[in-house]
């Protein structure tokens, strides 16, 4: 038997920057999916095989070497998410490090190293094939390790004993509240490994799907009732979030009120975004016209972003582009570069989204439509490998 799961990746709707100060956020799951596929093999295989597909890479373990490395593991604890120790860790290093692993994606390092811990640790000592494939562009801010962590955490999880799934239930189905908790717990501890203090937001997101507001560690999930769009456009550009962040406190603590003023805009834009996207469209006038008030919440979060310095030519490229289209467009996520958002109506037409598509493209940068507030992870069971 083969299981896969899928987990989708995320966007910041609103708030970026603004969370880190303690005020509101909003993010979204997106329809853009990570993909796990795991297939036990015979005992006497004594391999754990690890493909992914998007990078060509392929690694493979004898059960028997991971064993000696991680023997103070001890038996899998799949019911008790347990945090990596350096120690484990350093063990970890070793299987990676004998490894052929090109240079060039030394940075994708700590994703084999979070393979390594969620698969022991819920499966323990097994022979299998794991395959892995994304939709998601890495180091975009799109949830793309959240979105590996929490498809890889529900497949293992689903052939272990602490989730009870019909596996004879054909095509996609979801998890109970308590079992996808689980899987967001273990995602989480994933999520620990490959960024070392991540803020939770990312796995839940792609573990619950739909939207969730987050205001000083604390997580309330929405129910979106709007049937929302996206173009999401990668600028390509790489960003420094530490260091954008780290700018953005300086310039708070060189203008205090001002700043001050700013983020309390930024939470009042993302508490408007959540109560519009809760409210049910009675007609298509009531529907366009709730569009038209997130694009202009938008048009004000971009530029109260601008103004605390986290823009970029790139963004700009993009905001001018799609004003050409009366369209709306915000960051997403650090800024300084990566993802775009541009709101698309319902009524906007095929022709429209590609020419602007294609005037994007122009400037080296790649888009892509995504559907908002979607379903979070979900399973399936292939009986016939």
């Amino acid at each position: 038997m083969e299981v896969t799961a899928r987990a989708p990746g995320k966007i910041i709707l609103a708030g970026e920057h603004a969370v880190v100060h303690g005020y509101t956020a909003v993010a979204s799951s997106i329809d853009l999916y990570t993909v796990f596929s795991i297939r036990l093999r015979s005992e006497d295989d004594d391999i754990v095989k690890l493909k992914l597909n998007d990078i060509g890479l392929d690694f493979s373990w004898s059960v028997r070497r991971i064993k000696e490395v991680l023997s103070h593991l001890g038996s899998p604890f799949s019911s008790t998410p347990t945090s990596c120790s350096l120690e484990t860790i350093k063990s970890l290093a070793t299987l990676v490090d004998e490894q052929s692993f090109p240079e060039t994606k030394i940075g994708l390092a700590s994703g084999v190293y979070a393979f390594l811990w969620l698969y022991t640790s819920i499966l323990g000592f097994k022979p299998a094939t794991v395959t892995v494939s994304s939709e998601l562009p890495v180091g975009a801010g799109l949830g793309s390790s959240a979105a590996y962590c929490v498809s890889l955490s529900a497949a293992l999880l689903a052939l272990s004993d602490s989730v009870k799934l019909d596996v004879s239930q054909k095509g996609w189905s979801t998890f109970n509240e308590s079992e996808a908790e689980l899987v967001n717990k273990w995602a989480f501890e994933g999520e620990k490994i490959i960024h070392g203090k991540p803020s939770g937001v990312d796995n839940s997101v792609s573990t619950f799907g739909n939207v969730i507001k987050f205001k000083s560690g604390v997580m309330t999930r929405v129910n979106s009732n709007m049937p929302l769009r996206m173009l999401i456009t990668n600028t390509k550009v790489g960003r420094d979030t530490k260091a954008l962040v780290a700018n953005v406190s300086a310039r708070k603590s060189r203008h205090p009120d001002a700043m001050c003023s700013v983020l309390n805009a930024i939470e009042a834009i993302s508490d408007e975004w959540s109560t519009i996207i809760q409210s049910h469209a009675v007609d298509d006038l009531y529907l366009s016209a709730n569009e038209e008030k997130l694009g202009e919440l938008m048009e004000m979060n971009q530029g109260l972003l601008l103004s605390i310095g986290v823009s970029h030519a790139s963004i700009e490229n993009v905001l001018q582009t799609s004003m050409k289209y009366k369209l709306a467009s915000k960051l997403t996520g650090a800024g300084g570069g990566g993802c775009v958002l541009t709101l698309l109506p319902t009524h906007i037409s095929g022709e429209v989204i590609d020419k602007l598509v294609e005037e994007l493209g122009s400037f080296g940068f790649q888009s892509f439509t995504a559907g908002i507030g979607g379903k979070g992870v979900q399973i399936s069971f292939d009986h016939s490998s």
